[in-house]
């Protein structure tokens, strides 16, 4: 006999390339492990499960009995397994050729490592837009599951959020299931008995149909309170047991075996959408708070479910606007995805495959999805993740490099619009740095790459106000500390660290390097530190460029006549890159036009990411070679030639030598953000800005060079004693 309906429970793990190994472990024995070990009791109820490939590569390396145990599942007909593209990439953050590449590779890696045929695949976060649907299936998928949300978006009603749809585009046909909100929400919050008393409703109505669950693994067990609730207290097992008991009217099925048994309900054509949590969180901040103003309004009308199916928010592609550190990524990702391209019928590419194939899935892991986006949980505001995505790529490219058949030494300048903004960046590059400039945005320098740390130095990100930063004010008041966090009893708020309100701060121009200042005289650490004191208007001026090179030098000449007060003054600043010092950028300021007789106070601004703050072996070292204080150090130092930075953990010394004296100010750059464990303050970047204040001769001109070295010698020796001890 036929059951009156038919349940997809889809459980979907992942955790973001670059996260940490304890994160990972902690994870798997939370959830992962346990969620099978209740799944054993009832092995006649089939699971559909998605590992996501970065989550895979751990598992296979740290768990593989994990997978031998998944893989017998599998086997067995307890299991289907999703693909998806290997590294969980929003679809729309990456060109339709590495959509269609990494689903195809990560179907294959699955297909040889579980021995199974995969059908179905997990779209990341559920970003849709339809011109993906034909890239999927040209990839050799059959069907996926996206949030009801987005069909309410298309148009149908709830009586219509059940079954499956067949969705096309360019004529390849995809069918989607619509994954129940109701049940989203509830599992595991509620009572098995009254989901399962959902589930017979939805029956009652809509016999014979199917309804589908999807969500994220770690719910069970691995987010904060949940490991108690779901396995010590039973909440799984008593639900895969109200799910034993009602067997005779409500099946569960794999979505493989829901689209062999039933037929779609018909045809659908989806718009752009994700969930809703995520449309809400690509809302600049002032509309966000206006937005949920507007739905706390309406949800006190008797209109609010009609009107709520036709309430949007915002669109996944607007963080690359909100977040132009994601936008960053983003681009560089296209970069190097382009460049793979052009090389992809190269002699280099034929006679170095397996490096071809390296340089692709370090590509492919540079694209997933998490730090390029920020909601509940850290996202853009982790570092880690970040320099993560920048590691990939920067290796990437460097593989890029060796098969264009680059000499051991060689430098190289081009002028492209890197960022996508219809304006002309400055790549300088080479075989150990590669620096960009932006002279249409003050002439910043940034993005810099170290290729043999594989670190980008200018990864960082801008304090900048977010709606739950009211949130951290209201609830100042901390009342308690619980397991060593901070606690609002009243407010029910996490605080990582105590008074973070008095941490929040918003930068006022972008915290990168060659950032031109020209102060008040009299401007002290802490105006400049609350972005007070400047009179120019140079810190995001347009500067024209001009471009030289030879064969072993090259240089980007970047000039602006701005103002300086009541002045009119002019400024040029040249970047220079050897081939025979590859590690080194050579900058050269000169001030003209100066009004003679006054003083001047001018500054520039370097800062420094993926240093991390808040250790013993990452400081500061004066002139003298003595050290001056921890990365997170805010300090006013006397005149001096010199000043360095040094991460021993990532073996890397970074310094700027000066030809004139200055004074040094540094602080760091520290945003207070939200996470699944509370609020907290994560360090971005070292802000160093050495300044001069002199007066104007009575020629007006004023120079000064700067040699930015950075020593990577740490880090090869590190390696060079780990190969010896592998060998050994």
């Amino acid at each position: 006999m036929a059951p009156a309906i038919r349940l997809v429970f889809a459980i979907h793990d992942h955790q973001p390339v670059g996260n940490f190994d304890g994160v990972f472990e902690q994870a798997y024995r939370d959830a992962y492990e346990p969620f099978f070990d209740v799944a054993d009791e009832f092995p006649e109820i089939p699971i559909t499960l998605h590992i996501s490939g970065s989550l895979l590569e751990w598992l296979e390396a740290h768990r593989p009995e994990y997978l031998d145990r998944i893989r017998g599942y599998v086997q067995a007909g307890r299991v289907e397994l999703l693909g998806g593209p290997f590294f969980e990439p929003i679809l729309s953050s990456i060109p339709g050729r590495d959509r269609v590449g990494q689903i195809r590779q990560y179907t294959e890696h699955l297909s040889q490592l579980f021995e199974t045929r995969i059908r179905g695949m997990w779209v990341p976060e559920r970003v849709w837009e339809p011109t993906f649907a034909s890239d999927i299936v040209d990839a050799g998928i059959e069907y996926t599951i996206l949030d009801d949300s987005h069909f309410r978006y298309a148009g149908l009603s709830e009586d219509r959020l059940h079954g499956y749809y067949i969705t096309e585009n360019e004529g390849r046909l995809l069918k989607i299931f619509p994954d129940d909100e109701t049940l989203r929400y509830t599992i595991p919050w509620s009572k098995p008995k009254e989901t399962v008393a959902y589930l017979r409703k939805l029956a009652d109505l809509y016999p014979g149909t199917v309804v589908s669950f999807g969500d994220d693994g770690e719910k069970f067990g691995s987010w904060p309170g949940t490991q108690e609730h779901v396995y010590e207290k039973g909440w799984l097992r008593d639900m895969f047991a109200e799910l034993r008991k009602n067997s005779d009217w409500l099946k569960v099925v794999t979505m493989g075996q829901a689209v062999d048994e039933v037929p779609p309900q018909g045809k659908i054509y989806l718009p752009n959408a994700s969930y809703r949590e995520m449309t809400e969180w690509a809302l600049p901040a002032e509309q966000q708070t206006e937005y949920h103003e507007l739905v706390t309004t309406l949800q006190k009308t008797e209109e609010w479910e009609t009107i709520k199916p036709f309430l949007r928010a915002g669109f996944w592609r607007n963080f690359l606007v909100k977040y132009p550190e994601s936008n960053e990524m983003y681009c560089r990702s296209r970069e190097v995805s382009d460049r793979l391209e052009a090389l992809q019928t190269s002699s280099g590419a034929r006679e170095k495959a397996d490096l071809f194939l390296q340089a692709r899935m370090d590509l492919y892991r540079g694209q997933c999805n998490c730090p390029y986006w920020h909601g509940a949980f850290g996202g853009l505001y982790l570092p880690h993740l970040r320099n993560a995505i920048y590691r990939h790529l920067i290796a990437a490219d460097t593989a890029v490099e060796q098969l264009m058949g680059r000499p051991a030494r060689w430098v190289d300048i081009s002028a492209e619009d890197y960022n996508l903004d219809a304006r002309k960046e400055v790549r300088l590059s080479g075989d150990r740095l590669v620096a960009y400039l932006a002279p249409a945005r003050g002439g910043h320098l940034y993005e810099l790459d170290v290729r043999a740390n594989q670190v980008n130095l200018l990864a960082t990100l801008n304090r900048r106000p977010e709606p739950y930063h009211q949130k951290v004010i209201e609830a100042a008041g901390v009342t308690e500390e619980v397991d060593d966090v901070a606690f609002n009893k009243h407010e029910g708020v996490r605080f990582k660290q105590a008074n973070l309100d008095r941490m929040i701060a918003y930068d006022r121009w972008p915290r990168k390097s060659l950032v031109d200042h020209f102060l008040r005289p009299g401007t002290t650490l802490e105006d400049f530190r609350h972005g007070n004191g400047g009179i120019g208007d140079f810190i995001l001026g347009v500067y024209e460029t001009r471009m030289r090179r030879s064969d072993d030098r090259v240089e980007a000449v970047m000039s602006r006549e701005g103002r300086l007060g009541d002045h009119w003054i002019r400024v040029d600043k040249t970047v220079a890159l050897h081939a025979a010092a590859g590690s080194q950028l050579e900058i050269t300021y000169q001030l003209s036009q100066l009004p003679p007789g006054e003083e001047i106070h001018f500054g520039v601004e370097f800062n420094f990411a993926a240093m991390a703050a808040g250790q013993r072996d990452r400081y500061y070292y004066n002139s003298l070679g003595s050290q001056i204080g921890p990365l997170e150090t805010v300090q006013s130092l006397p005149p001096g030639m010199r000043i360095g930075l040094v991460d021993e953990w990532l073996g890397i010394d970074v310094s700027l030598e000066l030809t004139q004296s200055a004074e040094f100010w540094t602080f760091p750059i520290q945003t207070v953000s939200q996470s699944e464990g509370g609020f907290e303050l994560v360090h971005q970047s070292c802000a160093v800005i050495p300044h001069w204040k002199f007066v104007a001769n009575e020629i007006g001109k004023w120079e000064v060079r700067l040699q930015l070295t950075i020593d990577s010698s740490m880090a090869h020796a590190r390696r060079l004693a780990e190969m010896a001890t592998a060998r050994s």
